[in-house]
C-alpha cells in the first residue's frame, strides 16, 4: 500500500489537491468545509508545488478568481458550503457558458438560508439542476467515504478537462468531518507551461505567438443565431457525459424485490439498514448513484423488472427522488424518506419507513 493515514474528509480533499498537481485554489471560510483552506494554509504547498493557495474576500471573488485561472489551462478550484455555493452561482454558469474546466467542493449543510452548519442533502436541485441561470450542467459526483473525497479529486479533474466543463464533488458534513482510513494518491507534478500549450492551446488563453492566434474566454454571444448554436453544442456534450460517464455502486441488488436509492452519506446508512432489513427477511437492495449528473437512469430501470418498490433515502425533504421517479415512469410505487435540517437518520428509521410507505405495514 501506498500512503495510508487516518484523516478527516476535509483534509483529505486539501491533501488530493497538491497531489494531483493542482495549480490553484481561491476560497473563502464556512462551516463545515473550512478545514479544506485550513489545511491547504498548513501544508503551504507554494512551498512545495508552487500551487497557490489564497483566501479570497468573498465567495464571488474566489469563483471569479477559478476563472480567470482555469481560462489559462490551469488546474483550479474552490470550496464551500451551501450558502457560499449560492454567492458562487453566477460564476459557475460562467464557467459552463465559457467552457472551462474547474472543480467546486460543496460541503452540504442544512438549510434553506443559513440554516444550520449540520450536515444535509438539501443541495441536490442546485447542483445537478443547474443552480444558475441558463441551460448548463455539472458534472457532479457524490462520495460515500474519505477514501473517494481522496478519489474524486483527481478524477474530477479529468472530467473536467476532457468534457471542458466544470465539475462539483458534492459532500456533506459527516463525510467532510469523519476521520477514516485513506490511502492517498501518488504525487503527479504540476504541468509545465509546453504541457499546458499541449493540453490546452486550442481554448486556453495563453497569449498570441508567431504560430498561434489569441483564445478569447467569454460565455457571452450577442447573436442569437449563433448563442442557439452552442447551446446545441452544448446539450450533445451534456448526451455524451450521460453516455459514457455514470457511475453507480449496486449492494446486495442481486435478488432484492425491494430497492433503497440513496448517495454519499445516506448510502452508508442504507446499507446498514440493508442489513437490518434482511435479517427481518425483507430483500431490499441498495444502488448508490456515483455520478449525480450524468443520474444512473438506466441502472434503474434495468431493476425494475425484478423490484416491486423504491424509497429513495435523502437528508433533505425530497429531491433526488424526482429523478428516481422519472427513470421509474410509473413502473413500481417510489416513496421518499428523509431527515432535515441537519439530523441524521438511523437505519431503523429507513428500514421503518421502507416498511410503512412501501410494503404497507
Amino acid at each position: 500500500m501506498g500512503d495510508v493515514r487516518l484523516m478527516k474528509g476535509n483534509e483529505v480533499i486539501a491533501e488530493a489537491a497538491i497531489r494531483c498537481g493542482c495549480d490553484g485554489y481561491f476560497g473563502y471560510p464556512i462551516t463545515p468545509q473550512s478545514e479544506i483552506m485550513e489545511t491547504l494554509m498548513i501544508r503551504r504547498p507554494q512551498e512545495e508545488t508552487g500551487m497557490v493557495v489564497l483566501q479570497a474576500e468573498s465567495e464571488v471573488a474566489a469563483i471569479n478568481m477559478v476563472y480567470g485561472g482555469a481560462s489559462c489551462g490551469k488546474k483550479v478550484m474552490t470550496s464551500s458550503s451551501s450558502p457560499g455555493i449560492s454567492l458562487k452561482a453566477e460564476g459557475i454558469t460562467y464557467l459552463a457558458g465559457a467552457e472551462l474546466p474547474a472543480l467546486i467542493v460543496n460541503i452540504v449543510r442544512g438549510g434553506p438560508g443559513l440554516g444550520t452548519i449540520q450536515p444535509a442533502q438539501s443541495d441536490y436541485f442546485q447542483a445537478v439542476k443547474g443552480g444558475g441561470h441558463g441551460d448548463y450542467k455539472l458534472i457532479v459526483l457524490a462520495p460515500a467515504s474519505v477514501q473517494e473525497m481522496n478519489d474524486f479529486v483527481d478524477l474530477s479533474f479529468k472530467l473536467a478537462f476532457k468534457y471542458l466543463n466544470p465539475a462539483m464533488i458534492l459532500s456533506d458534513g459527516v463525510i467532510g468531518q469523519m476521520m477514516e482510513k485513506v490511502e492517498l494518491s501518488d504525487f503527479k507534478p504540476r504541468w509545465t507551461a509546453e504541457e499546458i500549450k499541449k493540453i490546452s492551446g486550442s481554448w486556453a488563453t495563453i497569449g498570441k505567438t508567431a504560430d498561434r492566434e489569441r483564445n478569447i474566454s467569454t460565455s457571452l454571444d450577442l447573436d442569437s443565431a449563433k448563442q442557439e448554436i452552442f447551446n446545441h453544442k452544448l446539450q450533445a456534450k451534456y448526451r455524451a457525459m450521460e453516455e459514457n460517464e455514470v457511475r453507480f455502486e449496486k449492494i446486495a441488488c442481486d435478488d432484492a424485490e425491494y430497492l433503497f436509492v440513496a448517495y454519499g452519506s445516506s448510502a452508508r446508512i442504507c446499507q446498514k439498514a440493508v442489513e437490518q432489513a434482511r435479517e427481518k427477511g425483507i430483500k431490499v437492495g441498495l444502488l448508490r448513484p456515483i455520478t449525480l449528473f450524468p443520474y444512473p437512469t438506466k441502472a434503474i430501470q434495468e431493476m425494475l423488472k425484478d423490484v416491486k418498490g423504491i424509497l429513495s433515502v435523502e437528508m433533505s425533504a425530497g429531491q433526488m427522488v424526482e429523478d428516481v421517479r422519472l427513470a421509474v415512469n410509473g413502473k413500481v410505487p417510489v416513496e421518499h424518506f428523509g431527515r432535515y435540517g441537519g439530523i441524521i437518520p438511523t437505519p431503523e428509521e429507513v428500514v421503518e419507513a421502507l416498511e410503512q410507505k412501501i410494503l404497507g405495514k
